[in-house]
């Protein structure tokens, strides 16, 4: 959830000055979109992705992450707001030639040395969007990853609430209501997040092409149809999340959502938002030039959209760093493999690309609350969701993702100089997944159906077939 900072107890002195650096913060931003400060390199993709530590015996949430961090001591492997998950990050990559290999392979090196870390201690990693296993009690602030952070951000959350607990309410299936003292249920989803660098003058095209995505996105990346053993949503994650961490009153200070416009010029417009819309959480004073921006880039980080544009520096010897921007697509689950992860990335790579830099703005044929209903229609029926695409009349989203969506990823993937075996390797994953209806989540739902709400035996084999490294469409039920 971002990063660490050094104190818990904030005054009002600290808000204050907080605010005023985080203004002034942001008119600099704004002179350098004016400006064009921002460095105009390749386009390059990376991720995160988070992850479960669970026990051998039973499946269920393991408290390892701390002995396990000891032992890796690996930057690319973070801690998360619980002691059993943890955040595995990849090497940014020039999006040409065989990329998207590359990141995998990465990832795959990354994963088997997190894997055999914690086999030292007696528990397994799983990527999965909501582990099956997990029940409430272990959701408790006695598994919270012991950082001033998480510490704070529990405390400045209810704070905003004036002390109300926070309420879950999912419908589904098995609709779900639950009543949570603490922001302990945002521990109970992973996410792979996706991120694209971008330069300022495509930034809202780029931020536009995201939020239209999203809803193919999240529908080929479902893997959370369980929680606390209610079937609910294809992508559950998305309601939990979004009311885990909910400060109450208006829904404009709500701090995980898919926004409320496309972006008209530049994502400047969402880093105004952070100013005009959302409270300071975290009110850490540094001393830091300005120019590093800290102050603006801690608040970005405790506002969760799930299409997030965020702000970084690029090194130069003998120089002083130059900024660059990225574009921090949030939506899909963590896969049940890593191909499947890869396979995510190169979709949204092409398919974002290509809207970006289409002739015609997708976002003038697909309407702002048109973009969002269908994020929350793929979000609840997966890849049964039907909705208008850029036509007045329904659709059915295997029928966007394969005869619309896949030609333009791999058109845009082509533009960006992937090779051509690697376009149909990945795609080719996605495309298969789709056609045989097989994501992490309907795999999940097959697998009860036949065998019965057995908690532990579904995670178990979720983690057998996980085992083999193949992409979820190849999975079996036996």
């Amino acid at each position: 959830m971002g990063q660490d900072i050094t104190d818990t107890r904030f005054t009002p002195a600290d808000f204050a000055e907080f605010q005023a650096r985080l203004n002034a913060e942001t008119e600099l931003l704004a002179a350098w979109f004016n400006d064009d400060c921002f460095a105009e390199t390749p386009r390059e993709g990376g991720f995160e992705m988070e992850a479960w530590l669970v026990d051998r015996r039973h499946t269920a949430p393991a408290p390892v992450i701390e002995p396990l961090l000891a032992a890796l001591d690996d930057p690319l492997v973070v801690p998360e707001l619980a002691q059993f998950n943890l955040e595995l990050n990849g090497t940014p990559v020039r999006l040409t030639g065989d990329a998207l290999s590359s990141l995998a392979a990465e990832l795959t090196k990354t994963l088997r040395r997190v894997r055999a870390g914690a086999a030292e201690l007696g528990a397994n990693v799983v990527t999965c969007g909501i582990l099956p296993t997990l029940r409430a009690e272990h959701l408790v602030m006695a598994r919270m990853t012991p950082r001033e952070r998480y510490r704070a951000l529990n405390e400045q959350i209810l704070r905003l609430r004036e002390g109300a607990p926070i309420w879950l309410a999912i419908h589904g299936e098995q609709p779900l209501t639950f009543e949570q003292q603490d922001v302990m249920l945002e521990a109970a989803a992973t996410s792979f997040q996706i991120h694209i660098k971008m330069n300022a003058r495509e930034s809202a095209r780029i931020f536009n092409a995201s939020k239209i995505l999203s809803a193919p996105m999240v529908a080929l990346a479902a893997n959370s149809p369980f929680l606390f053993g209610r079937e609910l949503w294809c992508e559950t994650r998305i309601p939990l999340f979004e009311q885990s961490v909910s400060v109450g009153g208006s829904p404009l200070r709500e701090r995980v959502g898919f926004g409320i416009n496309y972006a008209q010029h530049s994502v400047l417009e969402a880093f105004r938002a952070n100013v005009r819309r959302y409270p300071v959480l975290l009110p850490q004073l540094m001393d830091t030039p300005r120019e590093q921006l800290a102050h603006l880039r801690l608040h970005n980080g405790t506002i969760w959209r799930w299409n997030r544009p965020l702000v970084g520096f690029d090194a130069h010897p003998g120089r002083a760093p130059v900024p660059h921007l990225r574009m921090e697509h949030r939506v899909a689950a963590a896969g049940p493999s890593v191909a499947d992860n890869v396979a995510n990335a190169a979709f949204y790579f092409g398919a974002v690309h290509a809207l970006a830099a289409a002739a015609e703005p997708p976002e003038r044929r697909i309407s702002f609350p048109q973009a969002r209903s269908n994020f929350y229609l793929a979000a609840e029926y997966g890849l049964d969701a039907a909705f208008p695409w850029d036509e007045a009349q329904r659709v059915k989203l295997p029928e966007i993702i394969l005869q619309r969506l896949l030609p333009l990823a791999h058109a845009g993937l082509a533009d960006l100089g992937i090779d051509a075996a690697e376009r149909e390797h990945w795609l080719g994953i996605v495309a298969q997944r789709v056609r045989t209806k097989r994501t992490g989540a309907l795999w999940q739902r097959a697998w009860v159906a036949r065998y019965g709400r057995d908690w532990e035996g579904l995670t178990e084999a979720y983690l057998a077939h996980q085992a083999t490294e193949k992409p979820v469409h190849q999975w079996t039920l036996d």
